[in-house]
């Protein structure tokens, strides 16, 4: 009886702190909401918004549209950011795996360092890591080929102005006139130059040093880098993938849901429901993986690369 009474006040302590977050987090967006609001009733922020509207001029053969292979990298990039996400908090959180990795030094992974056993979810994280990588890769060169990194990349100051223009407009809730088809504000390209320039060498750089792929005897760059450094920056590196994956998918479907869908994965100007179509078999994609990153699905993968065990 007592065991039983004890219960309720367990969930009940779980779920507080949450709650209280939450509440605390909706009062805040109201109050930059109303903050929003008022100031743009004063004139120098109306003038303020006049001057800098939100988005800073092209330079000279930009390219227009978003082509075909944008679409793709949009999918891989979440498709891969949701699983790293999800196998690095059970990195983090996991206290008894279920399962270890030994990697095999005979096979294409081989390193200096002799094989150390890891946890599945660690080898499942690292496995997505490297694909993500590569995808990377493979995305900054296209921006570069296709010049669509002069879309992404601030090519003058007045890019922070006009962000922060974008900003009081988005917080007071009277969304900016734009189309991200023949350019984005300028909100959004220092967030995409932050993502893809930024955090993303940073999630790697960490992630690596925190490997065992990482020198071990290399005594002076550890000293430069240790690992605690190393950790202190990537979990809110991560934390700041999330937020940056939230806040783009709720402004992507209240900015004209349809238009932009259109715009991210059917490489269209238009309004009808290719995109969405897509989006939604994407999702779906994403669901089903997420439920088979298991150790039942990933014992036989990974003991194609090393030895899987307890």
């Amino acid at each position: 009886m007592s065991t039983s009474s004890k219960r309720p006040a367990v969930v009940g302590s779980r779920w507080f702190k949450p709650a209280v977050f939450g509440l605390l987090a909706i009062m805040a967006l109201l109050v930059v909401v109303l903050l929003a609001k008022w100031a743009r009733t004063l004139s120098p922020v109306q003038e303020f918004l006049l001057d800098y509207p939100g988005h800073s001029d092209l330079l000279s053969g930009a390219p227009t549209g978003l082509p075909a292979w944008m679409g793709w990298q949009h999918f891989l990039n979440a498709f891969f950011i949701v699983l790293i996400v999800r196998s690095g908090w059970l990195v983090r959180t996991t206290t008894r795996p279920k399962a270890y990795w030994t990697r095999n030094n005979k096979g294409l992974i081989r390193t200096k360092n002799p094989p150390s056993k890891i946890s599945l979810d660690l080898w499942f994280h690292l496995s997505l890591d490297a694909l993500w990588t590569l995808n990377g890769i493979i995305f900054v060169v296209l921006l570069f080929i296709t010049g669509q990194w002069m879309r992404t990349v601030p090519t003058s100051w007045d890019v922070l102005p006009n962000a922060l223009s974008t900003a009081i407009q988005y917080a007071s809730l009277n969304w900016p006139t734009e189309n991200g088809w023949v350019n984005y504000n300028s909100l959004q390209v220092l967030a995409y130059f932050t993502i893809v320039f930024i955090a993303a060498p940073l999630a790697l750089v960490t992630g690596l040093r925190m490997s065992s792929a990482w020198p071990k005897q290399a005594k002076q760059l550890n000293r430069i880098f240790p690992i605690e450094a190393a950790r202190a920056i990537h979990f809110p590196v991560m934390f700041g993938f999330v937020g940056f994956v939230i806040v783009h998918v709720a402004l992507v479907l209240a900015t004209g849901a349809l238009r932009n869908l259109n715009h991210m994965y059917a490489g269209l100007d238009d309004e009808n429901w290719m995109g969405f179509w897509i989006f939604a078999a994407t999702l779906v994609a994403m669901v089903a993986a997420w439920f088979l990153a298991r150790p039942l699905f990933l014992r036989p993968i990974a003991s194609l690369t090393g030895k899987v065990g307890r």
